[in-house]
């Protein structure tokens, strides 16, 4: 593996392309007209440019991504996160092509791509599941049976869904149907696919994930847990390792768990397997997500392995190099997901130019980002701007150090969740660890002392303002991309080349 194209942009794309410059491996970026000047373009040994800003014209077209590595030479692609990562029809468009992908089998992607399938397979080794249909839902009729077995609450949810899409919780038998209905319509919107099947509702669960890796030749292991119930629409915010209620022994269960889910589809890279914990601390199987998930930060400050060198390793055939008894958990990492959104506007995305963008510094702080001052938040993509990591010793030292990275991280221009973090942070039941994925709603009312804001002054009506006049935007967005080609611009990048078509 001589050059790898990474099939992403912003800071997952940096955050690959550092690890693989330090294996002695050249990078591809691609990039959207959006993006022409974005950090990972230019911190590339090659960038090329695979069509509009529109996501669906530039990076979810996997006939550009091959192309773009036919053009430069690149032998393997990297998809990150989102986009492509766990398209298994991309997968095998990739190998097809003659070149690596790093990542699992196109087979395991799908299996575990289906929430019905990946519950057949771990049911098949004897994984816990949460009580509910095994099958999809055919009959509505024999399916409110079902519910009324399972017992009320219960949860309705999309078989190819995620980040709530296709998710009812149905508390009582006379809403089923209407509540049934609205899922499978929201499902097939959103995913093309209208299956659902119902499950017993946790109505206090915690969201505690497994991260891990598997070999070629058979090997995998867990790299201990991430506690990830901090969530604002079901997608998370705050993420941890390890969990604050984990005891030796349910981490060492639900490890062994992961490891046969893993085992289960003859899984080989970087993956993770997620559970729900509730309050007695039983634990099931939710889903596996086969990729880098964008929490990986934490679960390396604890365990002192870059899951991204990992995954190229044995992308490249290798073995792993240790067994489960030769890692060993040191310490504890939290990671606050910056995001371009509102909190007291319901988390609602915001847009604008960062005015001032300086990072937070000091011993156990770890900023993974893809901005600096000046540029524009683009409107086509998620709004994550960053990932602040800090690490210390206890819990309590890396809390700490976030509250004093958070003070630290200078962003003006826009809104970003800087300030819920902090209101987190501070927050009595999160340092007590008593807290479970209902936090936001229980918790968080915009305003309240803890909260901080990153604008003086601002205009409350500029989020609808935006939302009014969003096609507007996007066409002049579009064209001013364009014409920012034309400027004389300094960049690093060695080359160039647009993408034939």
């Amino acid at each position: 593996m001589n050059k790898v194209l990474v099939a992403n942009r912003g800071e997952i794309a940096l955050r690959i392309m550092r690890s693989a410059r330090e294996m002695g491996i050249k990078t591809v970026a691609v990039f959207s007209e959006a993006d022409r000047s974005a950090l990972h373009v230019r911190y590339a040994d090659e960038a090329i440019c695979i069509g509009p800003s529109a996501a669906s014209q530039s990076y979810l077209v996997p006939e550009k991504i091959i192309n773009a590595c036919k053009v430069t030479g690149a032998d393997a692609v990297h998809p990150g996160y989102g986009f492509l990562s766990e398209n298994a029809d991309f997968s095998r468009a990739v190998q097809a092509a003659g070149l690596i992908f790093i990542g699992p089998e196109p087979e395991a992607m799908e299996i575990m791509g289906n929430k019905l399938s990946a519950k057949a397979a771990a049911l098949a080794w004897n994984i816990p599941l949460v009580p509910g249909t095994a099958e999809a839902i055919t009959n509505v009729a024999e399916a409110k049976i079902k519910a009324i077995e399972v017992g009320f609450p219960i949860l309705i949810k999309a078989a190819a869904g995620g980040g709530g899409k296709g998710m009812r919780i149905v508390h009582k038998a006379e809403d089923f149907e209407e509540q049934m209905g609205l899922a499978v319509s929201e499902a097939t919107s959103a995913f093309g696919d209208g299956s659902v099947f119902i499950e017993r509702y946790v109505s206090s669960p915690r969201h505690i994930e497994i991260q891990v890796l598997g070999d070629s030749h058979g090997n995998i292991v867990y790299l201990f847990e991430r506690e990830c119930s901090v969530q604002r629409r079901h997608q998370k915010v705050v993420e941890e390792a390890p969990s604050s209620v984990l005891t030796s022994e349910i981490r060492e269960q639900m490890g062994k768990c992961a490891v046969d889910v893993a085992r289960s589809v003859n899984y080989t890279g970087a993956g993770t397997v997620e559970f729900i914990l509730d309050e007695n601390l039983n634990f099931f199987f939710l889903e596996m997500n086969t990729r880098l998930q964008v929490e990986h930060p934490v679960t390396e400050m604890i365990t002192g392995l870059d899951l991204v060198k990992e995954q190229i390793k044995i992308a490249r055939g290798e073995a792993l190099t240790y067994a489960q008894g030769d890692l060993i958990m040191r310490g504890h990492a939290i990671e606050l997901r910056v995001y371009a959104e509102d909190p007291k506007n319901n988390f609602l995305p915001d847009i604008g130019t960062l005015k001032t963008y300086k990072l937070p510094a000091g011993k156990g702080v770890r900023v993974d980002d893809g901005f600096e001052a000046g540029m524009e938040i683009p409107i086509y993509y998620d709004p994550m701007i960053a990932k602040l990591i800090t690490y210390g010793q206890t819990r309590e030292e890396a809390i700490e150090i976030m509250i004093r990275a958070i003070a630290e991280y200078d962003i003006t221009g826009i809104q970003t969740t800087l300030g819920f973090g902090n209101f987190v942070m501070h927050h009595d039941a999160f340092r007590s660890g008593n807290f479970d994925t209902h936090f936001v709603d229980k918790y968080f009312k915009p305003g309240e002392p803890g909260e901080r804001g990153e604008r003086d002054h601002v205009n409350e009506a500029e989020t609808l303002i935006a939302a009014i006049f969003g096609s507007i935007y996007r066409k002049t967005a579009e064209a001013s991309a364009v014409t920012e080609a034309t400027t004389n611009k300094r960049s690093n990048w060695r080359t160039n080349r647009i993408a034939q078509k």
